[in-house]
């Protein structure tokens, strides 16, 4: 296998965690929202979904944070959540952020406004890069 193939199937697996990761995060926030708008307290709704994946309330903490969603278990999800087969590994624009990527582009804010044009052109050139490598 030739060195940009490698790569290239890292960026691919790389990008598909990614995506699969925040659709089951879309997944919660809609269930959740539905949820506390039909009463339900806050309090357990991590557990709820788990459940409803029917994974353990452990493994969907570890999803939340980095473990990979495999395809059995993206089908799975899929199913029990109502969508067709391969909705996960669609990548959605129109998601909210994470709570993680919120925090990040309030850093990235804070950083373009606290420095001068020159500053915000290095942050901007930096980004640039970092967007182009992750493609």
């Amino acid at each position: 296998m030739r060195p940009n193939s490698v790569a290239s199937r890292r960026q691919h697996v790389s990008n598909i965690t990614l995506t699969r990761r925040q659709n089951a995060l879309a997944l919660f926030q809609d269930y959740a929202e539905r949820a506390l708008a039909a009463g339900a307290p806050p309090k357990g709704l991590e557990q709820s979904f788990a459940a409803t994946l029917q994974i353990s309330p452990s493994m969907w903490s570890q999803i939340k944070a980095s473990r990979p969603v495999g395809d059995k278990l993206a089908r799975q999800i899929e199913t029990l959540c109502g969508k067709g087969a391969g909705w996960l590994d669609e990548p959605r624009t129109s998601a909210a952020p994470t709570p993680a990527e919120y925090a990040v582009m309030q850093l990235a804010l804070a950083a373009l406004r606290a420095t001068n044009s020159a500053g915000r052109k290095a942050l901007r050139e930096h980004l640039k890069t970092i967007a182009a490598q992750a493609r």
